[in-house]
């Protein structure tokens, strides 16, 4: 079996307000919190082979900054429309496309989506404490990190454990 390694990751804090929702940008609370997430997640052994991001302008930010922080390929990622408005269902079908040869995929994107799928996902049985803080929500620049033995296209619900979740607050 292949164990693979997710992180679901919340967008920052966006701006209040801008000509769309789509094109509101990381305040500078967001900047500040994104790196602060990506400096967390540095120290966690994690590094993703790839990354789909919500093409919106406060997750493009988000991923810019904490790929920065982490010291990660910011190549990574790829920029995917579809997960702007992804409900959990279509989000987690993304993740199944995952080609098997990454190990760790990373996700930015909006709640209440995120949220929904690392609760769909956790099984429970890792981290009590970071299972907890995941029902508890996902706030602005939160992040879990979630391992599972398998194939990407075979991950369901409660096929994963929570083993990290952090909020990034700089």
């Amino acid at each position: 079996m292949t164990s693979h390694t997710l992180i679901l990751i919340r967008h920052a804090k966006a701006e209040a307000a801008a000509p769309t929702d789509h094109a509101r940008r990381l305040s500078e609370r967001g900047h500040t919190d994104a790196g602060e997430a990506g400096e967390w997640l540095s120290h966690q052994d994690v590094e993703p082979d790839s990354a789909l991001v919500s093409d919106a302008a406060r997750t493009s930010e988000t991923w810019e900054d904490i790929a920065a922080a982490a010291d990660w390929d910011l190549d990574a990622a790829e920029y995917v429309g579809d997960l702007y408005a992804a409900g959990p269902h279509r989000m987690l079908e993304l993740v199944q496309e995952t080609s098997e040869d990454i190990r760790v995929l990373a996700v930015v994107g909006h709640n209440p989506t995120i949220s929904a799928l690392a609760e769909f996902l956790d099984d429970g049985k890792q981290d009590e404490a970071a299972s907890a803080d995941v029902a508890a929500g996902f706030p602005t620049s939160g992040l879990a990190i979630l391992e599972f033995e398998g194939k990407w296209e075979d991950l369901d619900e409660a096929g994963a454990s929570v083993i990290g979740f952090h909020v990034g607050r700089g």
